[in-house]
């Protein structure tokens, strides 16, 4: 390997060679043609002006023709009020069930608001108080003493310097001490530096966008006081089977074109057929509403979906003849479901045998799900 191979390896690929574009550089052109056709008041530092950014994730057609793609399919009320939420002084908080899209709800948001998505904090259980405020380059901090050249911005402190978007990924994840260090930054816009007897006040297009779930295991409360500094923002599973149904092809198609992956002409069958099994057995009861169901213990959200579909294009491209078969999703789907071995197991064979196997057209759905079940 040559020393430019290597310096571009350790700087990471961009553009087209990314594996996964940020939202900024994957829809580039979408921004541009809105920002070009946006007439509308923007606040301080954005981008583009509210309605622009709600047109960006909702999708629509500019006057020049321009197709912008949705980024989120579901009630556009919920879109406007989180990006109004963002014109004012108060914080987003996107809150909903493990795979509702918020963490794509969020860096889309981000990305039309102020062009950058990745002043991001990843919540942990591990996450120290320095991701959130700033922390030292200790070398510098043991040769000069406490300076602001020895401080190491986190990506909030960047945001407010900049007037930025940042974004906190799993709020709840994050222990609840650190937590409530948000509380002086998002209640007074300022963020202290008692070692220098400094401070870091936020200009004008700073904001949060926090996401939090509380059905994972880990989950830390937010203090009513930190709450209180954020509009919540109740991301819903999709409403009906055709939504869902058309946010999983949709983000499959996405992905298997990142990924170079052929198209699944006749997969939309199997799509559908993915979609009716997550939904009936979260829901607890058929479609039709005749039979009940035992619920396993995993979510089976619209993410774990669009990753079982994804991982049987792969394997219908791969290891077949490039056609979405039930062979292609049936392992997928059970590894979804099953995830206690006992109690899930019993669940998916008693689906399987009262649901799947007296459904008609589904017989070779059947026979694929109990090989992979064997």
């Amino acid at each position: 390997m040559t020393v430019p191979e290597t310096t571009a390896a350790l700087e990471g690929a961009t553009g087209p060679e990314a594996l996964r574009p940020h939202a900024e550089d994957a829809f580039a052109d979408e921004l541009k043609a809105l920002a070009a056709a946006d007439d509308r008041p923007r606040p301080a530092r954005w981008r583009l002006s509210p309605w622009a950014v709600a047109t960006y994730l909702q999708g629509g057609t500019l006057p020049d023709g321009t197709v912008i793609t949705p980024k989120y399919v579901g009630p556009r009320r919920l879109i406007e009020v989180a990006v109004t939420t963002l014109a004012t002084d108060r914080a987003l908080l996107l809150l909903g069930v493990p795979g509702t899209a918020k963490t794509w709800v969020s860096e889309h948001l981000a990305a039309a608001v102020s062009g950058d998505s990745t002043l991001l904090v990843q919540g942990t259980a591990g996450t120290p108080e320095e991701a959130v405020r700033y922390g030292w380059n200790y070398a510098r901090l043991l040769a000069q003493g406490p300076s602001r050249e020895a401080l190491v911005p986190s990506p909030l402190m960047r945001a407010m310097s900049e007037g930025m978007t940042a974004r906190v990924e799993e709020l709840t994840r994050i222990p609840a001490d650190v937590q409530d260090s948000l509380i002086t930054i998002l209640s007074e816009k300022t963020l202290p530096i008692p070692e220098l007897g400094q401070e870091v006040q936020a200009v004008r297009g700073f904001n949060v966008i926090a996401t939090a779930n509380d059905r994972d295991r880990g989950v830390n409360e937010l203090s009513s006081a930190l709450r209180r500094r954020f509009n919540t923002v109740v991301l819903p599973l999709p409403a009906t089977p055709d939504a869902e149904v058309d946010i999983v092809s949709r983000r499959v198609d996405q992905i298997g074109r990142s990924l170079d992956l052929p198209a699944a002409p006749e997969g939309l069958s199997e799509i559908r057929r993915v979609v009716t099994v997550f939904r009936e057995l979260r829901d607890g009861v058929t479609t039709d509403g005749r039979t009940k169901l035992k619920s396993p213990s995993g979510t089976l959200s619209t993410a774990e979906a669009i990753s079982v579909v994804t991982n049987g294009l792969a394997l219908a491209a791969h290891f077949g003849d490039g056609i979405l078969r039930p062979a292609d999703v049936a392992a997928g789907i059970l590894g979804a479901v099953v995830r206690d071995p006992a109690a899930d197991r019993v669940v998916w064979q008693e689906y399987l045998e009262t649901v799947v196997r007296e459904r008609n057209g589904w017989k070779d759905f059947y026979r694929a799900c109990r090989e992979a079940s064997v």
